[in-house]
């Protein structure tokens, strides 16, 4: 399988392209519901890089993420990397589930 084989960050649009490179003739829709279902069920992990993009990750383990702003690349931080020494106050009644990082990066501009 395309996703799960290796660890691997993707879009949906990415996705659909390779399948069709490959010469699978498939619907988007069906690209999108099926990575949906997959995330529902656990099988990768859906990361949301700005408000009108979703990126999703075959490794489900937790760990946090640079996001290149420019060429739109994932890529893992350890969580041994990173610590977060404390969390605000919850709303009540509530627990922390997770916490996930994203550390938006860019090429530097004397790059």
């Amino acid at each position: 399988m395309l996703v799960l084989d290796q660890p691997c960050h993707f879009s949906a649009d990415q996705l659909l392209a390779r399948l069709r490179r490959g010469g699978q003739r498939v619907a988007k829709a069906t690209v999108y519901n099926t990575l949906s279902l997959f995330s529902c069920r656990g099988l990768i992990r859906e990361i949301a890089v700005d408000p009108t993009r979703l990126m999703y990750d075959s490794t489900t383990t937790p760990h946090h993420h640079f996001y290149n702003a420019e060429t739109g690349e994932l890529t893992d931080i350890d969580p041994a990397e990173l610590q977060v020494s404390r969390l605000p106050a919850l709303p009540s009644a509530t627990e922390a589930e997770s916490v996930e990082i994203l550390i938006r990066i860019r090429p530097s501009k004397g790059a």
